[in-house]
């Protein structure tokens, strides 16, 4: 999984004005069916243009929306918010539903890039937890319906790593140098750092940057491989020891060998992220959006998706569905009560993006 700038977004407004006009939404199918039961009884055809996190969605999922409602998927995937944002307001494609993270979702509503949703054409949305709502990216869920929560945390190879591991500072340690694999996220690894140094994460500041640069600069140094599309790999391989992933990606390891990788929450704070589905403004089949939004709400579909990618399940009755096994998985259900979120920082997201990638540049 997951994180263009808020710049970018303001530099493309005059171009996605121009894209705005002469849209037109497909044919659609019939609303979905309420309830639990199937997601509709559509007219066949139809395609659902779909840009999604990698490594978020089942292939099985998508195929068995497909087979009840005559509609093709075409799912194309990315690594970050940023990556997802500049591909979506640059135009071209066109893209029926994205997944944006929370802070992401803040920054396209600001645009009036998101539509509004037809809750009517969402009965599922009842199963959602209260803890997934009242958010305050979206408090009404007026423009998206959450996917999955996830946090970051730390990995470690008990195997090859006899030091406790506590935080964040305890990773990032010169004798560890070459031996770590953290998320390819510019947001991301600024954040790690400024809280170590006692600092808001979302109080992205000229002269907190500058603060930070030094520490960051030789925490970069330290990192063997960047990854957010499968940080897992790279610990499974053994080609690292310690990793700072997400935690779905840390559930898979636990999964894998609880007694060989160990997760832990940083002892100086993380934030969660709350993934959510979106339909943009430019969307040509909304219905097509909000039937597929209504298919992943139902329990039995939503276990399927914790059963591959075992995040932080919103769906409060999917989650009686799965084993307890599954709820007992430390990285799949941290206490995710009290974490803050990421939130739009506007201008400075691309000063975010700048530092790390001149850092990353000068190694």
């Amino acid at each position: 999984m997951k994180r263009i700038s808020a710049l970018l977004i303001l530099m493309v407004v005059p171009l996605m004005a121009l894209l705005g006009c002469g849209k037109k939404e497909s044919p659609a199918p019939q609303a979905a069916a309420s309830g639990s039961g199937p997601a509709a009884e559509p007219k066949a055809g139809g395609e659902l243009n779909l840009f999604g996190w990698s490594e978020y969605i089942p292939q099985e999922v998508l195929d068995g929306f497909t087979k009840e409602t005559g509609i093709k998927v075409n799912y194309e995937t990315y690594a970050s918010n940023e990556e997802m944002m500049s591909k979506l307001l640059a135009g071209g494609t066109r893209y029926d539903l994205i997944q944006p993270s929370e802070y992401a979702v803040e920054a396209l509503i600001k645009q009036n890039k998101l539509q509004p949703l037809d809750h009517a054409r969402l009965p599922n949305l009842k199963h959602i937890a209260p803890t997934f709502r009242n958010q305050a990216h979206d408090p009404e869920l007026k423009y998206t319906v959450p996917y999955m929560g996830t946090t970051v945390g730390i990995v470690v190879n008990t195997e090859k790593v006899k030091e406790p591991i506590k935080g964040f500072k305890d990773v990032f340690q010169p004798k560890y140098k070459g031996r770590i694999v953290a998320l390819n996220d510019a947001r991301e690894i600024v954040a790690w750092v400024m809280v170590t140094m006692g600092l808001d994460a979302n109080n992205v500041t000229p002269e907190n940057l500058a603060k930070i640069k030094p520490t960051l600069a030789e925490w970069i140094k330290l990192v063997k491989v960047f990854d957010s599309d499968s940080p897992k790999t790279a610990l499974l391989n053994g080609d690292v020891d310690i990793g700072v992933v997400w935690s779905g990606e840390a559930a898979l390891l636990y999964q894998e060998d609880k007694n060989k990788f160990q997760f832990i929450l940083p002892a100086e704070g993380t934030h969660k992220a709350i993934d959510s589905l979106a339909i943009p403004t430019n969307a040509e089949n909304k219905i097509g959006a909000e039937m597929f939004m209504n298919h992943i709400l139902r329990p039995e579909v939503s276990k399927l998706i914790s059963d591959k990618f075992p995040y932080t399940n919103p769906n409060t009755e999917a989650r009686k569905l799965l084993t307890p096994e599954q709820l007992a998985n430390p990285a799949s259900y941290p206490p995710l009560a009290g974490m803050e979120t990421f939130h739009d920082i506007g201008k400075a997201a691309a000063d975010v993006d700048k530092l790390v990638t001149d850092l990353k540049a000068s190694q």
